[in-house]
Formats: C-alpha cells, sequence, structure tokens
C-alpha cells in the first residue's frame, strides 16, 4: 500500500504539493507499514523506523593514551537531513557503548555549536568566538537535505572499560510548519579499532620541540576536511608540526624574514621506526618566511617528504623537508634513529618545521590520519595562545609564551597534544 497517493486531479495552485511536503516530517516519526491485504504483517528488527537524520563516521574511531594520561578518541560524525521539506534542529549527541549503552559522552547545544558545521562551510569555534567567550551558543540547526559534520573528541578514564564498539544517540526537533516535533533516534553502531596505535621513536633530534597543531583542538590539522577523488577525508587528523625551542624558549631569533633565523631550519629528522622508504619528492625550493606562501599544487602539498612503510596500511610521513638534503631513496630500509633528511620550508610551509604524521596510504592525498603514541619523552610547559606555522614568525619575538603544564613530567607510550613543550 502507497504511503503518498498522488490526486488524480490536476494541482493547478500548487497547494498540494505544499501540504504534502510539510506532511512528510509527521510521515518519518508516524509511518505505519501495512501488509497488503490478506497477508501476513512483516517481521521487522525491533526499533526499524523513518529517522529524520542519517550517519556515518569518517575513519574507525581508534582510542590511544594522550599526554594527559587519558584515554583519547577524536573521529567525527558525518549527519545529513533526510527531511528535504524541513530542517531539523540537533538539541543533543551522546556516544554510548554500544553493548552497555554507558554514555561515554554527551554534546549539550552549547557543545554542539563548537564542534558541528555544514560540510564545505566554515569550522564553527575559534579561541576567540563566542563559545570560547562564554557567549551565547547557536543552534545546530541543518537545513532541509543538508550535511553537516560534527567533531567530535572525548576522554575516558584510564581506570574505567574501554568499549569495543559504540553508537550515536541524536535528540532533535523536526520544525515543520505545523509545529515543532522532537525525535530520537540512535545511529552508526561501529566497532572501534582492534590493532593498537603504533609506538615511535622521536621523528627529531633529542632536545626541546614544540608540538604545534596538534591533538585534539580546533586547529588546521584537527578540523581539516578534504575532499579528494569524491570521498570525504581529515588526512591530518594526528599530525604534529615540530619546531626546535632553544634555551630560553625561542624558535627564532634575528630577522624572520631569514631561513636561517629559525632554530628548526636544517635540523636532521630521523627513522621513527624499522621501515622501507616508498615515496620520495624531492627539489622544491624553500619559500621565504614569515608571510603564508600562495597554495601549491595539489601534487605539492607536503612539499620535499619522505614517505616510510612500517607496516601493509601504516606509513610515517616527513613533511617540508628541504631540497637536496636527502639522504635515502625509494626501497631503502632504514632503521629507527637513522638520519632522512633536513627540516626545511617547501609546499605549502610557512616557517620551517617538520611535518609528522601516520598515514593509511603512501600518498598523502588520500588517506586517512589513524593515532599513534612515541616511546619516551617529557612535557616540560604548555603554550597557551596559538601559534603556529602560520603565524609564528610574525610574533613580536621568537620567544614562545610558555606556561607551567599540568602534564608536566616524563611519559611512555602517549601521544603529546596541542601546543606541549616537549624533550626528546
Amino acid at each position: 500500500m502507497a504511503l503518498l497517493k498522488r490526486s488524480d486531479r490536476p494541482n493547478r495552485s500548487g497547494r498540494g504539493n505544499r501540504l504534502r511536503a510539510a506532511a512528510l516530517g509527521g510521515l518519518l516519526l508516524a509511518a505505519v507499514a501495512l501488509p497488503a491485504h490478506g497477508a501476513e504483517p512483516r517481521s521487522l528488527a525491533p526499533g526499524t523506523a523513518f529517522t529524520p537524520l542519517t550517519g556515518s563516521l569518517l575513519t574507525t574511531p581508534a582510542p590511544f593514551e594522550g599526554a594527559d594520561s587519558k584515554i583519547h578518541l577524536s573521529y567525527e560524525l558525518i549527519t545529513t537531513n533526510a527531511v528535504g521539506s524541513a530542517p531539523v534542529r540537533l538539541d543533543r549527541l551522546e556516544i554510548r557503548d554500544a553493548q552497555s549503552r554507558r554514555v561515554l559522552a554527551a554534546l549539550d547545544p552549547a557543545a554542539l555549536a563548537g564542534a558541528a558545521n555544514p560540510v564545505g562551510g566554515p569550522s564553527p569555534a575559534t579561541e576567540d568566538g563566542p563559545a570560547a567567550r562564554g557567549g551565547r551558543a547557536t543552534a545546530t540547526v541543518l537545513a532541509g537535505s543538508s550535511q553537516w559534520i560534527v567533531w567530535i573528541d572525548f576522554t575516558l578514564d584510564p581506570a574505567d572499560p574501554v568499549p569495543t564498539a559504540i553508537e550515536h544517540h541524536l535528540d532533535g526537533t523536526l520544525l515543520l510548519p505545523a509545529g515543532d516535533r522532537p525525535f530520537e533516534e540512535t545511529i552508526t553502531r561501529t566497532d572501534l579499532a582492534h590493532r593498537p596505535p603504533p609506538t615511535l621513536a622521536a621523528p627529531v633530534p633529542a632536545g626541546t620541540w614544540y608540538a604545534s597543531e596538534g591533538c585534539c583542538d580546533n586547529t588546521h590539522h584537527r578540523r581539516g576536511l578534504a575532499p579528494i577523488n569524491g570521498v570525504l577525508d581529515v588526512p591530518q587528523r594526528f599530525a604534529i608540526d615540530w619546531f626546535r625551542v632553544g634555551a630560553d624558549q625561542q624558535t627564532w631569533q634575528g630577522d624572520p624574514g631569514r631561513l636561517e633565523s629559525y632554530l628548526s631550519f636544517r635540523q636532521p629528522v630521523l627513522a621513527a621506526a624499522r621501515a622501507r622508504v616508498v615515496e620520495v619528492q624531492d627539489g622544491l625550493p624553500d619559500n621565504p618566511p614569515p608571510v603564508p606562501p600562495t597554495i601549491p599544487p595539489i601534487e605539492d602539498t607536503v612539499g620535499n617528504h619522505l614517505t616510510l612503510e612500517v607496516a601493509p596500511g601504516e606509513y610515517l610521513l616527513y613533511a617540508h623537508l628541504e631540497a637536496g638534503s636527502l639522504t635515502v631513496h625509494e626501497g631503502d630500509c632504514v632503521e629507527p634513529g637513522q638520519q632522512l633528511a633536513l627540516i626545511g620550508n617547501s609546499g605549502n610551509s610557512t616557517t620551517p618545521h617538520l611535518h609528522f604524521q601516520v598515514m593509511t596510504t603512501r600518498e598523502f592525498f588520500p588517506t586517512d590520519s589513524p593515532p599513534y603514541t612515541f616511546r619516551s619523552f617529557e612535557v616540560t610547559g604548555q603554550v597557551v595562545p596559538r601559534i603556529w606555522d602560520d603565524n609564528l614568525g610574525l610574533q613580536p619575538t621568537g620567544v614562545l609564551p610558555v606556561s607551567p603544564s599540568p602534564y608536566a613530567g616524563h611519559h611512555h607510550a602517549q601521544l603529546p597534544l596541542d601546543r606541549n613543550i616537549v624533550v626528546f
């Protein structure tokens, strides 16, 4: 039996179309499947229903331990308003253990305002935006047929059990002409990654380093959504930009318009694991600092670089290297601590640094960005303001404003967090 039936009479005014469109939202919540005459009712799985929102994940969520000694989960939920005729307000999102239904994390309207945006739209929260200033949160309203991304980052206490699978419970409201209709739905049940993240040696020499644009804040790495070959990816989700720090907490001294003024420039980069070289690019010039360069062609985004294959589907990327400094070739096998190249400023880079991350493919585009940890490091401080590649050389001086860190001390098999000062 059809749920909607086209009128036999011609629609001269269009009023019937508007009424049918307005009724669609109600059908999503109240439609009842009626059996054909004389047939037995179909047996559906419990809870089967029309849902205003659909959802999918961009990656398999993978638990890892951060320098705060908490278990982190960082991933993205893509949700689509399947009601073409009416907007939907997302009121609450709960991430639950799929087995026990224990609530692991919840985003209320204020949290959603800082963690959700239309696909292709600007990121909703910045450090000086309304959410950060304690201002009034903006409701998360998905226009009909629109698609949004929710950036999910939450932690678990190490003493709590880590689930093997999670699901997402949504509370929302259909904003219909006839009146608002609240709804609930549970979507995207998914298993977490089974393989633990790789534990790596340092990719840079012993000394003090600034871990910029790392996990898990609103950074260009974490919220860098990229549509590549018809697929949405977050290719830099867990990337870190490493800057060398001097004895006086400086990253540059002298003229910030000269490459040689930056302590990172021409520092060695080291193999972080036993691996095989599978990708090499060389010959691109260094950009003059400190103003961001013209965005290069997609094939030159990461500049001169090396990719190491550690295991099937597990690759290490070393990006923005100095031209002519690469000491290994495709097919070479390397050992932990072996020098590979020197830090430069090639590709889409404003000031000299090493962009380092784990990838699932040998190419940066397209790829996924899974988490990893380092075997051993010490946290000695924290930089509170967001100082990164694009504004590092525009600071009044090259001295970082380092504050005490609540995570100061030695760490093992953990990932440094955004703006940690780290000693390897």
